[in-house]
Order: structure tokens, then C-alpha cells, then sequence
């Protein structure tokens, strides 16, 4: 048995640091939920109401000393009369508020119908349909049964609930038999949008071949939907012909009609709730040079109140400490939200730095781009710049992108040059692009395609990209004119 001392140096994150990494690889949307939260019940933050242009933020940014980034936060100097004023315009425009509630459906002064008649109200696809009930000739018993067919669709118009166990929550007399939901089940398909109430893909395909006009395109489509489901969805064009006696091409005509059907119809109808991507920096062209700036929808407008800050100075007793922790969490919070997108500012602009040339001329000009390489430019970690670069997004003349798109590991061609998988992949689209439709580019032809160009690819690589671009199989693209 031996017992020793040993000194060893170790590196831990406080809490705190912790709490701001985790923030730092937030998307900044989710960031202004945090900000926006601790806005909500710190008395020491108030919203900054003063930065509109993101510009001014850039320049707040940059202009931020060491002694301010450690501890110190330069706040603006509104006194307490500005909040009473604020109290005031909050008080007149409640009184405007009031005086024009309960108009929004009066017409104007000049006769001219109001612009909130105008708003369109979402309908929910239940409301669409009994709405198309209501007009029709139906005793209650045959309503009551409709209606409950309708309540029982989902968010895409199917109805997935077995008709036996609608007949428990059905409260008839005479009770309802499984006969009568059926009645009531046509009835609700026969409404619009034609595909409603179905049970099934092809239940949903089958009540909308009544579209197609062709009768024998009809007929075809009604064997293909029915039987052969499964040959329509690997775009088995030659088998579907050989089966159904008919030339590929009339079966890729036909094909293409039942492709044109809605497999949800219930997605016409309700709110639909989007996630839509928001940019955190703008990349723009001005006066020839590339500018990148904040996105400022995307800023939280938060800053300390300094006038309870100086207040607590001058008056704080022993037993308020909770006040003080406030307070440090304010001078904290404005800190972050200056570093972090700070931050994020820098390693746009040293992305954009090093890919003009992608902004310039498109994905072949995406030049390799590591983390070490921004890392280096900015002063910071790789760490660091892999969390900015998380759910972040920079809107380019080109589309929007994530900044992780900027990023990729060289590969080397034939002649020694250096090439990204960006660049790669944008060749393979242009290829696929231009391929003869009946007789599309196979991946170990795209391959040697690229082998002519100098790019050594593996046929495992192409295949890779070509799923990372979302672009189906070649027997799937292969099409047939007649």
C-alpha cells in the first residue's frame, strides 16, 4: 500500500458558464424566449425601445471595452418621468382602444367597407363540412350520424376510428346500426374537398378519380390505384405496363394524373402552423463589397433599468438579497446578449470572408472551409465557433442557409486542387439536371462523369449526395414519352 499527494490542474465550467454555453447554442429564437422570460420577472430590465437599426447595434458591438464585457454595462440615462410618460401614452392609447372597440365591422366614414372586414378568418375543415351539411335535406338522425363521421377526422381528413366504435359514442333511439354510420360515411365523402372521410391512400385516391376526364385514363388509373398501389410508388412504370397491357407512356401519363391528386385533404382547411426559418444575419451587396449585418427582428431589446440599479445601490440593506441577484442577473443578461451576438456577427463575416466566391458565382464555387480556420480569424475556440454555427441562419442573395452549409472537409482532384463536397454537389445536381429524362445518369455514371472532370468520387459518395439533394433513385427518374 502507497499513499501519495498529487497536484493536478483541471478546468471546470461554473453554472453560470454553463447557462451561457447552452445559450450560446440556442437558436435565437428560442434565446428570446429565455431573454423575454427573465425580461418578464426582473425588475432591472426594461425593453431598449431605442435600437431600430441594426447597424447601431454592430457598432455598440464593436465598441464594447474589455472593463464592459467583464462586469461594467453602460446603460442609457431615461429617468423614472419617462416610465410616467410611458404610463400616459399607455393610458391614451387604451382610451383609443376603448372607443373603438365593438367597430371593426362598421363600414368607413365615406360609405367604404372597413379594411378588418376584409381579414379572412381561419376555418377548421370539422366547420368547412358542417357547413356543407347544414344545406342539405337531412333529418336529425342522418345529421347526428354525419356529424359524428366529421368530428372523427383527423388533421388529414382520414378517418382512422374503426365505424363498430362509433357506434358508443352515437346516442340514438333507436340505437344506430353499423349500417347507418355507413350511410353517413358516404354521405360525409360526397362533400368537398373530394378525398374527405376516407380510410385509406388509395380509399382517399379512389373518391378523386372522378376528376380525371378521360374515361380510359379513368378506368387505368382505378385498376392502378386498387391493385397496384405499390408499383405506383416505386414509379414502376415497366411492370405497370406489361401488367395492364398498355404502353409505358400511356401508364406515365396516367401516373402522372393520379400524382396530381391530394393524398391530404384536410391540410386544405385550419391553421396551419409553419415553422418558418428566421435569419440571424443578412448578407448584402452594396456599392460592390459584401455587408453582413444583424437580422434586428431577431435582437431582444433589453437593457438595464439603471435608475432602480442606482436606487438599490444607494439604499440596499442585508436583507435584500434577492434584489441583488437581480440585479447581477440583469448586468449578467445584457452582457450576454451582447457577446452572443457579437459573436455570432463575427463568424458571419469571416464566413463571408472566405466565400464570396459561393455568393458570387453558386454552390461549384463553395470554397473548403474548417472550423479552425474561423476559429483563428475571430480569437475564439472551435467549440465556440461549432455552437454559433448551430441553428443559425444567413439569408444570401442565394437563399437562405444555415452557417453550418459553409463548412466542408477539402477533397482533393486530380490535379491537386482542393475541392469542396458543396462544390461536388452542386455538380451532381447540374448533371441530374441535364440528363435525358428516358434515360437518366446512373450513380456509377455520374461517377465517372466526374472522373472526366478531375474529381475522384466514390460511387458510395455520389450516392451519398445525391440523397443529401434529395433526388430519387434512377429508376425512379427515368420517364417515358410516347
Amino acid at each position: 500500500m502507497d499513499v501519495r499527494a498529487e497536484q493536478r490542474q483541471s478546468q471546470t465550467l461554473s453554472p453560470r458558464l454553463q447557462h451561457a454555453v447552452r445559450l450560446l447554442q440556442m437558436s435565437s429564437l428560442d434565446f428570446g424566449l429565455v431573454v423575454r422570460d427573465t425580461l418578464g420577472r426582473n425588475p432591472f430590465l426594461e425593453v431598449d425601445e431605442g435600437v431600430d437599426d441594426p447597424e447601431a447595434f454592430d457598432d455598440a458591438s464593436d465598441a464594447l471595452t474589455s472593463a464592459e464585457r467583464d462586469g461594467t454595462v453602460q446603460d442609457s440615462e431615461h429617468a423614472l418621468m419617462e416610465g410616467e410618460a410611458a404610463d400616459g401614452g399607455l393610458e391614451s392609447d387604451r382610451d383609443l382602444w376603448h372607443a373603438d372597440a365593438g367597430t371593426g365591422s362598421r363600414q368607413a366614414s365615406d360609405g367604404d367597407t372597413s379594411a378588418l372586414d376584409l381579414v379572412t378568418a381561419d376555418s377548421s375543415l370539422s366547420a368547412h363540412l358542417n357547413g356543407q351539411l347544414n344545406t342539405m335535406p337531412l333529418c336529425e338522425r342522418d345529421l347526428s350520424l354525419a356529424r359524428v363521421i366529421v368530428e372523427s377526422l383527423d388533421d388529414d381528413g382520414y378517418l382512422r376510428t374503426p365505424l363498430a366504435d362509433l357506434l358508443d359514442v352515437v346516442t340514438l333511439e333507436p340505437p344506430a346500426e353499423l349500417a347507418d354510420l355507413q350511410i353517413a360515411l358516404k354521405m360525409v365523402q360526397s362533400l368537398e374537398p373530394a378525398g374527405v372521410a376516407a380510410r385509406s391512400v388509395a380509399e382517399c385516391l379512389e373518391l378523386q378519380l372522378h376528376e380525371i376526364e378521360c374515361v380510359e385514363m379513368r378506368a387505368v388509373a382505378h385498376t392502378i390505384v386498387a391493385a397496384h398501389l405499390s408499383a405506383l410508388a416505386a414509379r414502376d412504370i415497366q411492370g405497370l405496363a406489361r401488367q395492364l397491357g398498355k404502353t409505358p407512356a400511356f401508364i406515365e401519363s396516367v401516373c402522372d394524373r393520379i400524382r396530381r391528386l391530394d393524398p391530404r385533404p384536410g391540410w386544405r382547411w385550419g391553421s396551419s402552423h409553419i415553422p418558418y426559418v428566421v435569419p440571424d444575419v443578412i448578407v448584402k451587396k452594396i456599392r460592390g463589397e459584401w455587408s453582413v449585418q444583424l437580422n434586428p427582428a431577431i435582437v431582444p431589446r433589453v437593457r438595464l433599468n439603471q435608475v432602480y440599479a442606482d436606487l438599490y445601490q444607494r439604499h440596499h440593506t442585508s436583507d435584500m438579497a434577492d434584489m441583488g441577484a437581480h440585479l447581477q442577473e440583469a448586468r449578467w443578461t445584457v452582457r450576454n446578449v451582447e457577446q452572443r451576438f457579437s459573436t455570432i456577427l463575427d463568424v458571419a463575416r469571416a464566413i463571408v470572408k472566405r466565400q464570396r466566391h459561393f455568393l458570387e458565382f453558386g454552390p461549384m464555387a463553395m470554397k473548403p472551409l474548417g472550423l479552425r480556420e474561423i476559429a483563428e480569424e475571430i480569437g475564439s475556440h472551435e467549440s465556440t465557433v461549432s455552437r454559433v454555427t448551430n441553428n443559425k441562419y444567413m439569408a444570401t442573395p442565394l437563399g437562405v442557409f444555415e452557417l453550418k452549409h459553409f463548412f466542408s472537409r477539402a477533397m482533393v482532384s486530380a490535379n491537386g486542387k482542393a475541392c469542396s463536397g458543396t462544390a461536388i454537389r452542386g455538380l451532381i445536381q447540374d448533371l441530374i439536371t441535364e440528363e435525358a429524362t428516358d434515360n437518366p445518369l446512373s450513380d456509377a455514371e455520374i461517377k465517372r462523369q466526374l472522373a472526366q472532370q478531375g474529381l475522384v468520387v466514390a460511387r458510395r459518395t455520389v450516392t451519398k449526395y445525391r440523397q443529401m439533394l434529395r433526388i430519387e433513385a434512377v429508376g425512379r427518374r427515368r420517364r417515358h414519352d410516347a
